[in-house]
């Protein structure tokens, strides 16, 4: 950016620079040129969006601009980059299961595809843990492969066959998916209780299991809980777990699934995919 000097600080910049006064404020007096006035333009938008979601790095920062601002990624790369802006290093997380049992487990119906074309034939379930001054929160998941949507959940201070259970209501009551949908977890002792499995009985609903040892197989649905740990509870220290379960709830309904762009969506939201999907459909 273009600055203005004064006196004895001028005549030494000129000399240092070799350049002439007269050459210095013609310089100066210059109007900022079309290209000049758009990347401006651009890294106000850029720290606009980067103050609302500091953990945004090149590509969702390009997305939202580029629907305003007609602009390439590497302009707006080399501008975050000549400003330092960067997006909040993430923290590492530990997963958790209860895979220890006798239980009898399902034979895995995915086998890593998790390229779902339509909403509501695969769903994905796990588990994970924030700590809090009470003591541990879990939270259980279900999300749906298509549309990364998280369209049911459940937390409890206990990690039980309930808490998978309310979480699958949440999302039946919700989505209504048709009968042959499947559903995707690890080997957790909940997803294996009897009572989980007679409810997906009930209704129509295809259970399939990771291979034993193999985080990959629920890669997907372990990803929501390294963006939720990373971008959320990472950045807190909860006193009490109706404050942890206030920030899950606010990540999961205002942020994830309809503020947050995903890179397999084409970096646009789970809700602006999902009613762009059931659009084409309908047209």
């Amino acid at each position: 950016m273009k600055t203005n000097a004064s006196g004895h600080s001028v005549e030494k910049m000129c000399y240092l620079l070799k350049v002439s006064r007269s050459g210095y404020y013609d310089w100066v007096d210059r109007p900022l040129s079309q290209r000049e006035i758009k990347h401006n333009k651009i890294l106000k938008e850029i720290k606009r969006i980067h103050k609302k979601h500091p953990v945004w790095g090149v590509d969702p920062i390009w997305a939202e601009i580029k629907e305003i601002i007609p602009c390439s990624r590497n302009t707006v790369y080399s501008i975050m980059k000549k400003n330092s802006i960067k997006s909040k290093r993430k923290r590492k997380w530990k997963a958790t299961t209860d895979s220890n049992h006798n239980l009898a487990v399902a034979p895995n119906l995915l086998e890593q595809n998790f390229d779902i074309k339509v909403p509501n034939t695969v769903w994905v379930g796990d588990i994970t843990y924030n700590w809090t001054e009470e003591g541990w929160l879990y939270t259980a998941i279900v999300k749906d492969l298509c549309t990364k949507d998280v369209v049911g959940y459940a937390m409890s201070e206990r990690m039980t066959k309930e808490l998978v259970i309310k979480a699958i209501e949440m999302a039946l009551k919700r989505e209504r998916p048709s009968p042959g949908l499947i559903f995707h977890s690890d080997r957790g002792s909940q997803y294996c209780s009897n009572d989980f499995k007679y409810l997906l009985k009930a209704k129509h609903i295809r259970q399939s299991m990771s291979r034993k040892g193999n985080p990959y197989d629920n890669a997907c649905a372990e990803n929501f809980f390294s963006c939720l740990k990373c971008e959320c509870t990472n950045f807190y220290s909860f006193r009490t777990r109706e404050a942890a379960k206030q920030a899950i709830f606010e990540y999961i309904e205002i942020y994830y699934n309809r503020q947050r762009r995903h890179a397999a969506l084409g970096w646009i939201t789970p809700v602006a995919y999902k009613k762009m999907w059931y659009s084409n459909l309908a047209a």
